[in-house]
């Protein structure tokens, strides 16, 4: 099988430029939750030397000087955004495997259109832009690291024009040796030291180092990733998402939280998004995790951290009996003349839904639970999301996130659907 690793190029800006032209050419950056960090760059932007992740305050001085549009984080628009484009790539393949939210690999093996792999990839390239209006990248090879480490230089060349096919390419010991080692997918940070502590600093050296040595200082996965360079598939094709293993939502507060009942609704929202997400993946969770800190770089005030964790008796994935195991658990570790900075909920011991049919004792009003969320997210997916809620959850958020910028949500909340006047 060969592979195709399409990527979204600057997804969140690109995301942002689909539904704002003016913003085409010129520096953009978004944030983080709270405005707080940068979390994606136009071409423009990395051209003046912004970095990725660093506070945006650090950057103050480039932004002024240059004019550079911040924006923050939209996650409703990338998120539909992401939908759209993964569905546009089921059109060029049967085998699509979703490895993030702008990023997918391609199985070819099937594809009627993989004869020819450089025009497949322009085809596919055009295709997405026309129907989604995202650019993005696309890189073909036999493995799925070489097809990333393609879809790296078909970024970075301006004569690959966002599209390059390695299989079996004569020019592929270049591109390895043009690669750093840190770009292989697979080398974390402190692997890429360790390598280049033994004069590995490319993606060629690496290939053509001892598979045995690369074992023992790396493990098996860094054989692996070895043995995809040298074109031997090691890394398995996954056509469906595997089970996830936990899930967190948590948030830092736009303003601190010094009382109980604002805690409660904070967590209450949290634990409210969490349920949606469990029912939309179709998981249960078995274990609740609920955690609250102050901000730890404010030195000058007294500090508090907590958590408490409450393994469920039967795994649930009902927003009320989540809420009240999870707002008895914060009521526990909430201390007082403490102004708290963030809080979040983690469910693990996640398990699919389907194989849970029955309880023991109270089965009538657990499913009436169930249907009662079902019906609730329907109706937040219909009229907008918290029409229907809890009422822990106060409407009036005090500690809701700071997003000062943030543009519509142009494809999924009615009240923000774009007009043209």
């Amino acid at each position: 099988m060969l592979y195709a690793l399409v990527d979204c190029n600057n997804f969140y800006v690109s995301c942002e430029r689909v539904f704002d032209p003016r913003l085409l050419g010129i520096p953009v950056i978004v944030l983080s939750n709270n405005d707080g960090c940068v979390v994606a760059r136009s071409n423009e932007a990395k051209r003046l030397g912004i970095k990725m992740g660093i506070p945006v305050f650090q950057a103050q001085r480039i932004i002024d000087a240059n004019q550079v549009r911040v924006l923050s984080s939209n996650y409703a628009l990338y998120g539909d955004m992401s939908r759209r484009v993964m569905l546009a790539l089921q059109e060029f393949s049967s085998h699509v495997e979703i490895y993030s939210v702008d990023e997918a690999f391609l199985g070819l093996e099937d594809s009627p259109r993989a004869g020819d792999l450089e025009s497949f990839g322009r085809e596919l390239k055009t295709s997405i832009y026309r129907q989604t209006g995202i650019p993005v990248s696309v890189g073909i090879a036999e493995t799925k690291t070489l097809a990333k480490l393609a879809n790296y230089i078909a970024k970075e060349s301006a004569r690959a024009g966002g599209v390059l096919d390695l299989s079996n390419s004569p020019h592929r010991d270049v591109a390895l040796e043009r690669t750093p080692v840190e770009e292989v997918w697979g080398i974390g940070r402190q692997s890429a030291k360790l390598l280049k502590a033994h004069h590995i600093d490319t993606a060629l050296k690496f290939r053509d180092s001892d598979a045995d040595w690369v074992e023992r200082h790396l493990t098996i996965s860094g054989r692996h990733v070895l043995q995809e360079l040298r074109g031997i598939p090691s890394i398995k094709f996954l056509a469906t998402a595997p089970v996830r293993k936990s899930l967190t939502v948590s948030r830092s507060f736009g303003t601190k939280i010094e009382e109980l009942e604002d805690m409660r609704s904070a967590v209450g929202q949290f634990i409210t998004r969490a349920g949606e997400k469990l029912r939309r993946h179709g998981l249960s969770a078995s274990i609740l995790t609920v955690f609250v800190a102050t901000n730890r770089f404010a030195k000058e005030t007294p500090q508090y951290s907590n958590s408490v964790t409450v393994e469920l008796s039967t795994p649930t994935d009902s927003t009320s009996e989540l809420l009240k195991h999870g707002l008895s658990a914060v009521e526990s570790i909430f201390r007082e003349h403490y102004s708290y900075k963030k809080a979040g909920v983690t469910l693990t011991g996640l398990v699919l839904s389907a194989g849970l049919n029955n309880r023991l004792f109270d089965d009538a009003q657990w499913k009436r639970s169930q249907e009662l969320a079902k019906t609730v997210d329907r109706l937040n997916s219909l009229f907008g999301q918290d029409l229907v809620h809890f009422g822990v959850v106060r409407r009036r958020k005090r500690w809701i996130s700071k997003s000062e910028q943030r543009s519509p949500r142009y494809t999924t909340c009615w009240d923000e659907l774009m007009t043209v006047p």
